[in-house]
């Protein structure tokens, strides 16, 4: 007897720890932007698996490499080179314009990555005596879930309970470059920011901003890290975010859409003069560019330059804003975002949770965060005829509220 929707959730209820809070909803099929569940009912997904899913599901180019690569070899751990993470890397560096990549398999890993670098970087090449490297942070950021990293979050969720918490670490106001200017000591190593805060809801910050940042990091000789990780890969309407204002980071943390959906793929990308200072030794990852992973990354870069997605996620995005902008919502306060990275913002104290149980039932697949905003962001392959048949749905849902 075929399990239920219901058979599925309560075998995860059951076995698995509760450190997440899903929606009630089983995906047990997936192609393109659509999903369904056991039952064989149709869903749009707008949350693309936080945008790891921004060539869409089982694109067959991805697939390809994937099932080709995995009929020759699949892991073979640094100790040895393999014919496959040369050719990554260097692709990889093509398409960022870096000159070297490291790669890791999650984000968060990259984010450990980039975190090691700046600090040696400060005591190798700026010399600050080792202990004291300090690395400025925004509030309300979201870089993953390790010990160090929650150690800087302001999400009492991710952090609570978890101490001792990891030194070296300034959290300053996001969207504000005097903020950054005024913590930068003797000490400081690098800043390293979300040039959009996704998890927080997808905050957008003021024009110039991500520029002044640059200007300081600059003047004072410290590192500018960019966590590109949710935002990279075309799902703004440019490759990464910080190209929105034309501007360079030292380091580019990577992940999620780079592993085309289908397999864990993260690096971090920076020129010769930073990322020299790791030796044999010094970081590292049995399975971080392995042959399987190098070989679904290049393919999943392909996608997205060959089916042009920067620039569609820019059109399909500004038509999103535009028509739920215009929904009769006496809830909603804000729409706001860039490409197909979207949040509609409800009144404070409101429960977006109801609003993602009517869209479920509508079809649309959606999660809220921050408990009064949702993000919206389906995969940048989803069709105009696609986007508007969801649209007319999420906007008949929030007209109800």
């Amino acid at each position: 007897m075929a399990l239920s929707t219901q058979d599925f959730i309560d075998l995860d209820n059951q076995y698995g720890a509760h450190n997440y809070h899903p929606l009630p909803v089983v995906i047990a099929a997936a192609k393109g932007a659509r999903v369904w569940d056991p039952e064989g009912r149709e869903y749009y997904d707008f949350l693309s698996a936080y945008s790891a899913v921004n060539q869409g599901h089982l694109h067959p180019h991805i697939i390809r490499a994937l099932q080709d690569q995995a009929q020759r070899c699949t892991l073979t751990s640094r100790a040895f080179h393999n014919d496959r993470m040369g050719l990554f890397l260097k692709r990889l560096c093509e398409y960022t314009g870096y000159e070297m990549a490291l790669p890791m398999n999650t984000g968060a890993e990259a984010v450990e990555t980039a975190m090691k670098m700046a600090r040696r970087w400060g005591a190798e090449k700026k010399g600050i005596p080792n202990g004291r490297q300090e690395i400025i942070v925004a509030e309300e950021n979201f870089h993953g879930r390790t010990i160090a990293i929650i150690s800087y979050s302001t999400d009492p969720d991710a952090r609570i309970n978890y101490g001792p918490y990891c030194p070296g670490f300034v959290v300053v106001k996001y969207n504000s470059a005097a903020a950054i200017e005024d913590a930068i000591t003797a000490d400081t190593c690098a800043v390293f920011i979300e040039p959009i805060q996704g998890e927080a809801g997808v905050n957008v910050p003021d024009e110039g901003y991500l520029q002044a940042v640059r200007d300081i990091c600059t003047r004072h000789r410290i590192l500018f890290m960019a966590d590109e990780i949710q935002t990279g890969f075309c799902r703004t309407g440019k490759k990464f975010a910080v190209d929105h204002e034309g501007i360079r980071p030292d380091v580019m943390t990577l992940g999620k859409a780079l592993g085309g959906g289908v397999f864990p793929v993260s690096a971090v990308v920076a020129d010769k003069e930073f990322m020299g200072v790791f030796t044999p030794g010094s970081h590292g990852s049995t399975f971080g560019g392995n042959p399987l992973a190098s070989a679904v990354a290049m393919a999943a870069l392909d996608v997205l330059e060959d089916e042009n997605l920067a620039e569609k996620a820019d059109e399909l995005g500004r038509r999103f804003r535009e028509k739920i902008s215009q929904a009769k919502c006496g809830k909603m306060v804000q729409v706001r975002g860039r490409g197909l990275l979207n949040a509609v913002v409800f009144e404070a104290g409101f429960q977006a949770w109801d609003v993602c149980m009517r869209l479920k039932e509508a079809g649309i697949l959606a999660k809220q965060t921050h408990g009064h905003i949702i993000r919206f962001a389906p995969p940048l392959v989803i069709t105009r005829d696609e986007l508007d048949d969801a649209l007319a749905r999420i906007i008949g849902v929030l007209e109800e509220f």
